[in-house]
């Protein structure tokens, strides 16, 4: 696959050497001309110095040839303009990041197949973070409409012994939720679970959820350990 890049900051070379490493064939555009040196000398990326949205860079850069183009440029502007530009060109797979939310339905408009709101992805992790530490890992998906996490099961969660289709039809189990991984040691693999799955000790589970029901879900699951902060000033006796 042939990803061409718009943007060689931070995100754009962590995102060109992990593309890299999957095997795939990066190109890097940056107006910087010691950037794009560097990702051609550490990353081994071809880059092209230039303006992302300047049409005679996109081409020399072979964006008629992407199989997908990613937008990451400091600008929510100028990543729509990247963005409109790669539809113009036929890439199949476009993605931009976004800074303001504002900038959503333009980029859906404009050709947009995947909308990444970086400061929501920061803020909404942070705060899961903050408030559900049990939580090893989280992804986001569709702007954040779904969020997806790993939970590992202590001795003490009440269910432990229970099945995945017994838990779901728990009344205080949170609705728009569901168990799509289950590993039932750090050795074994991670299965989709079936409704007669049975949950055990220091197992590990992969989680779907909507916003805002990641805290009532590591309750649910793991109450024992789940101790919610209290607002400052609040005097418990």
């Amino acid at each position: 696959m042939y990803v061409l890049i718009g943007g060689a900051g931070l995100i754009g070379q962590q995102l060109a050497r992990q593309v890299l490493d999957q095997g795939h064939t990066v190109a890097v555009i940056d107006q910087d001309p010691q950037v794009c040196k560097m990702v051609r000398d550490r990353l081994g990326a071809m880059a092209f110095e230039g303006s992302a949205v300047n049409t005679d860079i996109l081409l020399e850069a072979g964006i008629c040839r992407a199989d997908a183009v990613a937008a990451v440029l400091r600008q929510d502007a100028l990543n729509l303009a990247l963005v409109t530009l790669a539809r113009h060109y036929g890439v199949s797979r476009i993605i931009s990041r976004i800074s303001q939310q504002d900038f959503i339905e333009p980029m859906r408009l404009a050709g947009a197949h995947h909308i990444i709101s970086t400061v929501d992805l920061v803020v909404s992790t942070m705060v899961n973070a903050i408030e559900c530490p049990q939580v090893e890992s989280m992804l986001h998906f569709e702007q954040g409409q779904i969020e997806v996490f790993k939970l590992t099961l202590d001795s003490q969660s009440p269910v432990i012994g229970r099945s995945v289709a017994a838990i779901a039809q728990d009344r205080n189990f949170p609705s728009s939720s569901l168990i799509i991984g289950y590993q039932s040691h750090p050795q074994a693999d991670l299965v989709i679970p079936s409704g007669n799955t049975v949950l055990e000790a220091n197992a590990t589970v992969l989680l779907a959820t909507k916003p805002g029901l990641v805290q009532s879900l590591v309750n649910f699951l793991m109450p024992s350990l789940f101790s919610p902060l209290q607002p400052a000033g609040v005097l418990h006796q």
